[in-house]
């Protein structure tokens, strides 16, 4: 049998090795002023510096780093050392986040959000918003003349783990003790948890289901709205009609205009879908998703505040005047900051 044919090694000469040496020393030091200069840069910008960068150096910053990539591809065609591979990748890197990659961390990110992004978006549905108030008035107004025709729509309206005592044929007394508040407030924050999560996956349904061009976020606002239609007829008619709309102002004004944006994000991709114009239909529901998905972010951070005012003012204060006064500031919050917070910033536009 054949015995298989090994090669056998060389050994590079002293001489080789030597001028491998002079090579790799001439090569850094031809370029480690710019490495050095730009890995100054990109320390000053990781550590929000900005000022001790100067107009040269800043304007220089997308030069280096173009040529400090160039050095790291030469160095690994010629076998660097190690040492200087392991730098130059690293500094590459660095410079890249910094030259492309996001301009602002996360905390600033949040501030431009909230401040700037949200009400610009929420501005930018407009037209949905008109048409998802006008659906939930109309759900509201349903709902109350199914119920005042026939009262056993309200046992089809309302769901019977929440109607309890609050059904047609209850006494005063015992609609009022529905919308007392509780003495103290232990175990009320399991309760708002458990609302913030029901009431999140309301608005998110609402939200997706306007992929299906809207239609089926319509159908749900106009069933959820004639609940609320029902509940009206019931205690407007016993008498306490201001009692119900305070005791509900406390977190609907928060909860409901957040299902009002929830479903005119959905309307609005709805809408871009089944009117695309010059777009393709992916096209047009990519645009409008991202705007709607701005909406729906801020939708979850209202919600969570009423499931906090729902859990704890509204259980916690009793008089109908001071939960009207807690609900009606809520509102007026809110519609001056959609309609106020960052008008001032050009070029804002999600």
């Amino acid at each position: 049998m054949a015995l298989p044919f090994f090669r056998k090694a060389t050994i590079a000469p002293p001489a080789d090795i030597e001028t491998a040496s002079l090579r790799s020393d001439r090569f850094r030091l031809e370029r480690e002023s710019d490495w050095r200069r730009l890995e100054a840069i990109v320390t000053a910008l990781e550590k929000n510096r900005p000022r001790r960068i100067s107009d040269e150096d800043l304007l220089a910053l997308p030069v280096l780093y173009r040529k400090t990539a160039s050095s790291l591809a030469v160095a690994r065609e010629i076998s660097l050392d190690a040492a200087t591979l392991a730098y130059l990748e690293a500094l590459v890197r660095r410079a890249w986040f910094q030259v492309y990659g996001p301009n602002t961390a996360f905390s600033g990110w949040i501030k431009r959000f909230i401040c700037t992004d949200w009400s610009v978006s929420v501005r930018g549905i407009w037209l949905e918003l008109c048409i998802a108030f006008a659906v939930m008035v109309a759900g509201t107004l349903v709902g109350w003349l199914l119920v005042a025709r026939d009262s056993d729509w309200f046992y089809a309206l309302v769901p019977g783990d929440f109607a309890d005592a609050r059904s047609p044929g209850a006494s005063r007394e015992a609609l009022a003790q529905t919308l007392a508040g509780e003495s103290s407030g232990e175990g009320l924050t399991a309760f708002a948890a458990f609302l913030f999560s029901n009431n999140t996956g309301v608005a998110i349904l609402a939200f997706a289901l306007g992929f299906a061009f809207g239609i089926p976020t319509i159908l749900l606002l106009v069933h959820n709205m004639a609940m609320l239609g029902a509940m009206l007829w019931l205690f407007v008619g016993a008498g306490l009609g201001w009692e119900f709309a305070a005791w509900l102002s406390v977190h609907g004004t928060t909860e409901l205009l957040a299902i009002l944006l929830a479903g005119a994000a959905g309307l609005h991709i709805g809408r871009s879908m089944a009117l695309p114009g010059d777009r393709s239909v992916l096209a047009a529901a990519v645009q409008s998703g991202r705007r709607a998905a701005q909406v729906m972010a801020g939708v979850v951070l209202m919600l969570a505040i009423a499931g906090l005012l729902e859990g704890y003012a509204r259980q916690l204060v009793h008089t109908p005047l001071a939960r009207a006064a807690i609900g009606g500031t809520m509102l007026a919050f809110w519609a001056a900051w959609f309609t106020l917070m960052g008008r001032n910033r050009a070029g804002s536009r999600p």
